[in-house]
């Protein structure tokens, strides 16, 4: 069996590892760059040996490719960039004892499919609207699931201003969704 080229990587692969930096960069010509970066390194590192699927480890670089330019953006954004005048005032929803003032509404999952397409429109809309590094610390720590620790160590930030900006994309996207979708 021939042994696989860079060429047929990109064929099998570049559309794969495209949406995947997508979703997580949410910008086209970053996610181009970063996919494009990704098999530069691959061409470049004599370190696969065919111990994992090319995928896997084509996938692994563009994480940290993907890393990279999370770290490089959160270096280069200014403080006050990271969020709107309109999403600092998040008291509007807690009461003096810091409970709810009125409790969120009930999210009753889509049932058919168009609910569903109509929901997840919403959302991508509702997560366009966040600045881009609560909408990177929302998807790293609740889409993607990774701790804390880690979130902060990959973006050089403190784990208070972690918690800080995960808290203000989570109300944010509590504040559009229940305005573009619950309202409906």
């Amino acid at each position: 069996m021939a042994t696989p080229t860079m060429h047929d990587w990109l064929n099998q692969h570049g559309d794969y590892l495209y949406r995947f930096a997508l979703a997580r960069l949410r910008d086209p010509h970053q996610a181009e760059d970063v996919v494009q970066e990704t098999f530069l390194a691959a061409i470049k590192s004599p370190n696969f040996a065919e111990q994992s699927a090319p995928r896997t480890w084509l996938t692994g670089i563009l994480k940290h490719k993907i890393i990279d330019v999370m770290r490089k953006s959160v270096r280069e954004v200014a403080a006050s960039d990271l969020m709107s005048d309109e999403d600092a005032n998040m008291d509007e929803f807690f009461d003096e004892k810091g409970h709810w003032a009125e409790p969120p509404l009930a999210w009753d999952m889509p049932e058919g499919v168009l609910e569903q397409k109509q929901f997840l429109g919403v959302l991508q809309t509702c997560m366009e609207k966040l600045p881009a590094k609560a909408a990177q610390i929302f998807l790293l720590r609740d889409v993607q699931e990774t701790d804390n620790d880690e979130i902060c160590k990959e973006l050089n930030i403190s784990a208070t201003n972690a918690w800080v900006m995960l808290y203000r994309a989570r109300m944010g996207l509590r504040k559009c969704i229940e305005i573009n979708w619950l309202s409906n």
